[in-house]
């Protein structure tokens, strides 16, 4: 008989005397405030001693390899940094109601247990990871959340190996309930030896689509020239905005098609072409801004960055946009006819979980009766419940994050490290 439990990802130190435990990995940005890091350590007091216990967090953008940070120079720049005591507890953090999660991690560890909450910026960046060259080892470039667990007595005491524990973590955007107007553009070609214009008309049944969708373009064409229009172009390029201490814009296209689709003069052509970006057909393009990357999961192409109002570019890191470019190519030295249409690629918001939908601190009767009768939790995995405790459905999951490595044929290997 098999059962399920909640996941809780846990790393250990090298020296094993402390462990922290985190909920999620993934902390969603809902553009006027982002979800809080809520976990647990557990520490050994009797290594502990007179020395406090201490919870980092540091969201930086790397712009260079590690192997090259010489002479005290790094390629990196921080964008936020926060530190909480965690032992010895303090007495604000004392007074904060616990989550659920919390408390039930707490009463499974036992008294050498110590919650903690850290607050993530709404301005602060989103991860975007950029993909790296053939031969590229080592972290890649771009935005990322690190949660650092350590043992010292000042919060800015150097880290030591043995005793610190590091935890990858991801801020994410995910696509808002409401789909924003529906792209459409027109343009016109004149020719010095025609009368009258092409014109080509585009449009996208809708402005947001989710990663693997495909994308269905409308074109019109109508051709009042002396032109004959030769072959339709349809592409989806990738505009990724590094602002760091100035701004740099890097194109990409991530998808095209073409089509030997002829339109005579005083003629027209309407027809519908679907497209699909997907990261399987760009994995060998150095620079292209992925979703940052946990573990071994797949990632996928960078999300659209959702804009925010007030916010300065420098505080967002990478800003990435899509773009949907139809071509149509004109013989007879006719040249090109160009238009571009605005699209959002990003993800689904996931459905909420029944215990982070409690804001408020739960009275003792709902304790006993959550305690009583606990409900089980939607990230669940299966698990041999056989020799389990009854009622403790927890399960550890070791956090671990994935360096990419891209070998001289382009095929991205999968290199696994306790991160």
């Amino acid at each position: 008989m098999s059962s399920a439990g909640t996941r809780v990802f846990k790393k250990s130190c090298p020296n094993g005397k402390i462990t922290t435990y985190l909920g999620k990995r993934d902390y969603v940005d809902h553009i006027t405030t982002t979800d809080p890091i809520d976990g647990v350590v557990l520490i050994d007091p009797e290594y502990v001693k007179g020395r406090k216990v201490y919870v980092k967090l540091l969201c930086a953008f790397r712009y260079g390899r590690e192997d090259l940070d010489v002479l005290g120079l790094t390629f990196r720049k921080d964008f936020y940094t926060a530190t909480k005591q965690v032992f010895p507890s303090e007495t604000e953090e004392d007074k904060k109601p616990k989550t659920r999660l919390q408390e039930r991690l707490m009463k499974k560890l036992g008294t050498n247990a110590y919650p903690f909450f850290i607050e993530i910026p709404a301005n602060s960046p989103c991860s975007v990871t950029l993909q790296p060259a053939n031969g590229d080892t080592g972290k890649p470039c771009g935005v990322d959340y690190e949660l650092k667990t350590y043992v010292g007595d000042e919060p800015e005491e150097k880290l030591h190996k043995r005793n610190s524990v590091r935890l990858a973590i991801r801020k994410v955007q995910y696509a808002p309930d409401k789909q924003g107007p529906q792209p459409s553009a027109e343009v016109r070609k004149d020719f010095m030896m025609s009368e009258k214009p092409l014109c080509l008309e585009a449009s996208l049944d809708k402005e947001l689509y989710y990663h693997g969708e495909k994308i269905n373009v409308n074109v019109q064409v109508t051709n009042n020239s002396s032109k004959t229009v030769k072959k339709v172009k349809i592409s989806v390029r990738q505009f990724a905005d590094i602002c760091l201490f100035s701004s740099a814009q890097y194109k990409c296209p991530v998808a095209s098609i073409e089509a030997d689709d002829t339109v005579s003069p005083s003629s027209t052509l309407c027809k519908v072409y679907q497209i699909c970006p997907l990261l399987s057909s760009n994995k060998t393009k150095r620079g292209l801004a992925l979703d940052g990357q946990l573990k071994h999961e797949d990632t996928n192409l960078a999300s659209s960055t959702i804009m925010k109002d007030g916010v300065p570019k420098e505080n967002l890191g990478i800003i990435v946009q899509y773009k949907v470019k139809v071509k149509l190519v004109i013989g007879g030295l006719g040249g090109e006819c160009v238009l571009e249409l605005p699209v959002s690629l990003m993800h689904a918001m996931p459905e909420p979980e029944p215990e982070k939908l409690e804001e408020k601190p739960k009275s003792e009767e709902q304790k006993q009766a959550s305690n009583a009768n606990p409900d089980l939790e939607p990230n669940l995995i299966s698990f041999d419940t056989k020799g389990t405790p009854a009622g403790d459905d927890i399960v550890f999951e070791d956090f671990a994050r994935m360096r990419l490595q891209v070998t001289p044929q382009g095929e991205c290997e999968k290199q696994h490290e306790q991160k």
